[in-house]
């Protein structure tokens, strides 16, 4: 990974990209201790080559798309990589599951990757990257600009706690219920340089904080910049980084359609010359940790301050609005916590088996 990306790398508007965090689990759906075997010991499918990695530690991976156009090709592609994801994990006796934390997993008893990156974040880090087990959705839209992805990422700061109030995903950690919808966002929220960022006057502003940071050595590259949004001055694409894993195909599906038609409409509002709205970076604080406790029921603070809205009201305008046609069955099916808890009542190994890819 370069240290520093360029302006150059934004010459292509609306293509697709993501990346999908996922734990690989026994074949009950419990937790392991983690196993190089399916990233670095064998070969995987063709359709993960080159695609597939661990995160920090060696029971999460991680999936990396191609540049993909359109939905329809961002639907064969997680369709097409979990299909080959769930198969060579069963040759090797796992299975893969999905969600912001997996409910079960005490990070105590998960090995850590051996690699410099790594080693060199958890020295300097610390408890809070020790610790930090959490699993997400980024999705990557291509921008053809790079004053224009720098304007829509500013935007896009209001929609983060919406995004992530619709994914919430994670109320266990270490197998205790947190009263949170997303204790993912509280957990990864410990870390330096995350949540979400305050507005940049433009894209040299943000490259000048992204030098800042290297040279300062505050992070050893850009890619330690792990705000909830992000121009992607290497990709060369606005990434946001706040949903939680999802076990679910669907619901990813209509997160990335979501964010896809949030890019391209900003795109479109800037260059129309529409002036930016600059939300205070405490307001948006406030509406994260309203996504991160309330979920499915969570109302937020507009942008300008002065009355607050429910989920609700915002997906149905937001799918009127966008033609959206698949988002306000992320509410009608109800939330991910919500299916855990009530898993959970059962039994703990219903809880696991619901979060296992199928």
């Amino acid at each position: 990974m370069d240290a520093l990306g360029s302006p150059d790398a934004f010459d292509s508007m609306g293509t697709i990209g993501i990346e999908e965090e996922l734990y690989v689990v026994d074949e009950h759906g419990r937790p392991t201790a983690g196993t190089d075997e399916l990233v670095y010991e064998t070969e995987p499918p063709a359709q993960l080559q080159s695609r597939l990695d661990h995160e920090l530690f060696k029971s999460i991976i991680e999936t990396q798309s191609p540049r993909l156009q359109g939905i329809g090709q961002a639907r064969e592609s997680i369709r097409d990589t979990r299909r080959a994801l769930i198969e060579h994990a069963t040759e090797h006796g796992y299975r893969i599951a999905g969600a912001g934390l997996h409910p079960e997993a005490d990070w105590r008893a998960m090995e850590r990757v051996d690699k410099p990156r790594y080693r060199d974040q958890l020295d300097r880090i610390r408890y809070p990257q020790w610790r930090n087990t959490t699993a997400g959705v980024h999705v990557h839209v291509g921008v053809d600009d790079a004053d224009k992805a720098m304007w829509v990422a500013n935007e896009l700061r209001w929609y983060c706690p919406v995004i992530l109030a619709l994914s919430a995903n994670s109320p266990y950690w270490c197998g205790e219920d947190t009263g949170l919808e997303s204790a993912r966002a509280s957990i990864f929220e410990s870390l330096p340089h995350t949540g979400i960022p305050t507005a940049f006057d433009d894209y040299d502003a943000f490259a000048a904080h992204e030098r800042r940071m290297v040279l300062s050595e505050s992070v050893a590259d850009r890619g330690e910049l792990w705000y909830d949004v992000r121009p992607h001055s290497e990709h060369g694409t606005v990434e946001v980084r706040a949903p939680d894993g999802q076990a679910d195909p669907e619901i990813v599906l209509t997160l990335v359609e979501y964010v896809h038609a949030l890019v391209v409409d900003l795109a479109e509002r800037f260059e129309d010359g529409e002036s930016p709205t600059r939300p205070r970076r405490e307001m948006l604080a406030e509406n994260k940790w309203r996504a991160s406790r309330y979920g499915h029921s969570a109302s937020f603070l507009t942008g300008d301050g002065a009355e607050t809205v429910g989920l609700g009201t915002i997906v149905a305008e937001e799918a009127d609005r966008l033609d959206l046609d698949r988002l306000p069955a992320l509410l009608d099916n109800g939330s991910g916590a919500g299916h855990q808890r009530d898993a959970r009542a059962t039994s703990r190994d219903a809880v696991c088996e619901l979060t296992c890819l199928v």
